[in-house]
C-alpha cells in the first residue's frame, strides 16, 4: 500500500473520485507552486490586484459567451468568488467529515487553476505543511504538525477557524470589487461552506450525515460567519420529503436571468423550489 504523502491525502483522492471535476494535488515542501496556464494563487486574489483582474476577466468573457450580455462588475467578482471558495472550503471541511482532521492552510498555502478543460470545477495545489487537528486516538496524531484536541466542538471550532483564516484575507480582495463588506462577505462564505459539504455528502452517499454535520458545525451564532446552515425539509406532490435550505447570501444569478433562481434562493418560492428539486432529480 502507498504511504499517505500527509494526513489529508486520503481525504483529498476520495473526493477527487467522486468529484473528477475537481483535482486536487499535495505539493511536498521544496515543491515550487505551479505558475502559467491559469494557475494563481490565492494569496494573489487576496491581493487584489492585477491577478484578480485577470481572474475575472475569465468570468466576464464565460457570461458573455452564455448569457450574450455583460453582467455587472460587482456580478461578475461575486460569480468569481463563488468559483475559488466553494471549491476552497472543501479543502478543509472534507479531511474533517471523511477523517477528523483539519488542515490549516493559509492563502500561502493554495494556488488554483479553472482552465483545465477535464477539471471545469478546477484544480488546486496545496501544501499542507501548516499542521493540523485531530481528536485522541486518531493514527494520525502522531504525524509533524499534528495537534490533537478534546471533542467533537472543539475540532468543529478549528474547522471555523481555519475556513475563516483562509477566506478572510480572500474576501478583503474581492469585497471592493463585489460593493460588499461585513456582514454581507460572511454569509457568502457561510453559504459555500454549507453548499460545497452537502453536495459532496450527497455523492458520497452521506447526505443525511452531512446536513447533521452542517447544523452542528453552523448553528447560526459562530461569528464572523452569518447565519447557519438553515436546512428544512419540503414536500413533494408524491409526499416524498425534499431537502432544501436557505441561502444566507444572494449569488446574483437573478441579474442575468430573473426568471432562473437556484432552489436554494431566498426570491424562490417553496412551490418553485419544489418543482426545481424535482426538475434535478429527474
Amino acid at each position: 500500500m502507498p504511504v499517505p504523502r500527509s494526513a489529508t491525502t486520503e481525504a483529498y483522492t476520495r473526493l477527487t473520485e467522486v468529484l473528477p471535476s475537481l483535482l486536487v494535488t499535495e505539493l511536498d515542501p521544496a515543491d515550487p507552486a505551479p505558475t502559467g496556464s491559469g494557475w494563481v494563487t490565492a494569496a494573489e486574489l487576496a491581493a487584489g490586484g492585477a491577478p484578480l483582474d485577470s481572474f475575472l476577466a475569465w468570468d466576464d468573457e464565460q457570461v458573455l459567451r452564455d448569457y450574450e450580455q455583460r453582467a455587472r462588475p460587482d456580478v461578475t467578482a461575486s460569480f468569481g468568488l463563488h468559483r475559488y471558495a466553494w471549491p476552497a472550503c472543501l479543502l478543509i471541511t472534507v479531511p474533517w467529515f471523511l477523517h477528523r482532521r483539519v488542515p490549516r492552510l493559509p492563502v500561502t498555502h493554495v494556488s488554483y487553476d479553472r482552465t483545465a478543460p477535464d477539471h471545469p470545477i478546477g484544480r488546486m495545489a496545496v501544501r499542507p505543511t501548516a499542521g493540523f487537528a485531530c481528536l485522541p486516538g486518531d493514527p494520525a496524531a502522531g504525524l509533524p504538525g499534528a495537534r490533537v484536541v478534546p471533542d467533537e466542538e472543539a475540532l468543529r471550532a478549528e474547522v471555523r477557524d481555519a475556513v475563516a483564516e483562509h477566506l478572510e484575507p480572500v474576501l478583503a480582495g474581492f469585497g471592493p470589487r463585489m460593493r460588499r463588506r461585513g456582514r454581507a462577505l460572511w454569509g457568502m462564505a457561510t453559504d459555500e461552506i454549507v453548499e460545497s459539504l452537502w453536495y459532496v455528502g450527497q455523492l458520497l452517499g452521506e447526505e443525511e450525515r452531512a446536513m447533521r454535520e452542517l447544523e452542528l458545525l453552523l448553528p447560526g451564532s459562530t461569528k464572523p460567519y452569518a447565519g447557519s446552515a438553515a436546512f428544512r425539509v419540503l414536500t413533494g406532490p408524491d409526499g416524498k420529503p425534499l431537502s432544501t435550505r436557505d441561502r444566507v447570501s444572494c449569488c446574483m444569478f437573478y441579474t442575468l436571468r430573473p426568471e432562473d433562481t437556484c432552489a436554494t434562493c431566498p426570491r424562490t418560492c417553496d412551490s418553485g423550489r419544489v418543482s426545481k428539486l424535482l426538475a434535478t432529480a429527474s
